[in-house]
């Protein structure tokens, strides 16, 4: 008997205090909503992608050595600025100007054997034309097997004579080659530019590259003259860039200035395909987008961070609303909703509540580009509208009819 009695009173207790809120949540009502108001405007908009990524010289040259060898003297210091045709650095050449010593040898060995194989092709043919001299005054003196002796001779001459020119020719092509190795030992600038990293220093000693193991990049050249920022940007938002679009970009190393830029590069494979990535988890799927900065007298430097804010639609004069003030209705919100031909389910309207008279009503808007505060409102509002902007959370909760009080109380409580 008591446990029932308990239980009454606690159905009672929940009874009351369900309408008290009920009483409270219609009063609130009856009082009017706190929200806040904008009229509708016409702005300039611009739709925006961010990207982050680094700076590059739009042309660099990374100097390998050709050859091995000690360095023998360092003539530039990273940083330094250098001309086309500077002496950078020189290796010892010890060991190839012996190469080239080896090799002027065996060509001057090369080119006398060749002399002494044309002297004895022209003996062979003064034997053969004597005995063919002799043979027409008298055939007795002479044999025919003489004779035919001689021209083999003449031609074994001629054959030793050419194999001895082909060991001149290679004998050459052997000293050019060892004149060209001594001659790497020497670095020179390929271009005009910046030494912008420097691997070495004196007295190390630089290696050729092989198939397994890379060869010791010495230095970098950049010419700074035209810098690009190179970002990566998602596979949602890359289509909406083009070729020319304009952008505005941060550098980290210059936080109190802008940049600004053009798109010069799209890229049209993934930095990342999916057919590189190992296991299950399929990473995000990015683009390299380059853009060239405008000429500045910043002091900047490859590989600084960089984010670049790209302009991919502009709309000058359009109506816009707050981007805090659209919200999405379904049938049960909106009884103006209609259900789609194809599947008789209906769609998720987006709108805005509009003010008049105290109170707001829903209204579907078709939108356009998207700014950074404001969308563009291609149909539904118009110029003077006066729209609920906020906070997000009452503007959720709004119905048709609801009256409201204007306030401008942006603390976190109405956000």
């Amino acid at each position: 008997m008591q446990t029932r009695t308990k239980v009454i009173v606690g159905i009672v207790v929940v009874a009351v205090l369900g309408t008290a809120a009920a009483l409270s949540v219609t009063r609130g009502r009856d009082r009017g909503i706190e929200v806040r108001t904008e009229a509708i405007e016409r702005r300039d908009l611009k739709e925006i992608v961010t990207a982050s990524g680094n700076i590059r010289a739009r042309r660099t040259v990374d100097v390998s050595s050709d050859v091995s060898a000690k360095v023998a003297s360092l003539l530039v210091e990273e940083g330094d600025d250098v001309v086309a045709g500077q002496v950078l650095l020189r290796l010892v050449p010890d060991q190839y100007q012996a190469v080239v010593s080896r090799t002027e040898a065996s060509l001057a060995q090369a080119e006398a054997q060749e002399a002494q194989q044309s002297a004895n092709m022209i003996r062979s043919e003064r034997n053969r034309d004597r005995l063919l001299q002799l043979r027409a005054r008298d055939s007795i003196l002479v044999s025919r097997q003489q004779i035919d002796d001689s021209e083999t001779d003449v031609k074994v001459a001629e054959a030793m004579l050419a194999s001895a020119g082909h060991g001149v020719s290679q004998a050459r092509a052997a000293v050019r080659e060892a004149a060209d190795q001594l001659a790497k030992t020497i670095f020179t600038a390929p271009m005009d530019g910046k030494v912008t990293r420097l691997n070495v220093e004196e007295g190390e000693t630089v290696i050729i590259g092989t198939m397994n193991n890379p060869g010791s990049l010495v230095l970098t050249i950049s010419d700074l003259s035209v810098i690009e920022v190179v970002v990566q940007v998602d596979e949602t938002e890359v289509s909406k860039i083009a070729l020319g679009d304009s952008a505005t970009i941060r550098i980290d190393a210059f936080t109190t200035r802008e940049f600004t830029g053009t798109v010069t590069e799209i890229g049209n494979s993934a930095i990342n395909p999916p057919s590189q990535q190992a296991g299950n988890q399929q990473a995000a799927i990015d683009f390299e987008v380059v853009l060239t900065l405008t000429a500045s007298d910043a002091p900047l430097r490859p590989d600084l961070s960089a984010t670049a804010d790209v302009v991919v639609e502009r709309r000058d004069g359009a109506i816009a609303a707050p981007i805090i003030a659209l919200t999405v209705r379904d049938q049960e919100e909106d009884s103006t909703n209609a259900a789609t031909p194809a599947t008789g389910q209906p769609d998720d309207v987006e709108g805005v509540f509009i003010v008049r008279n105290g109170t707001v009503t829903f209204t579907p808007v078709q939108i356009g580009i998207a700014g950074q505060e404001f969308f563009e409102i291609l149909s539904g509002l118009a110029e003077g509208d006066t729209v609920v902007s906020g906070p997000y959370q009452r503007i959720r909760q709004l119905r048709d009819g609801d009256a409201i009080r204007v306030t401008t109380d942006d603390s976190p409580g109405n956000g």
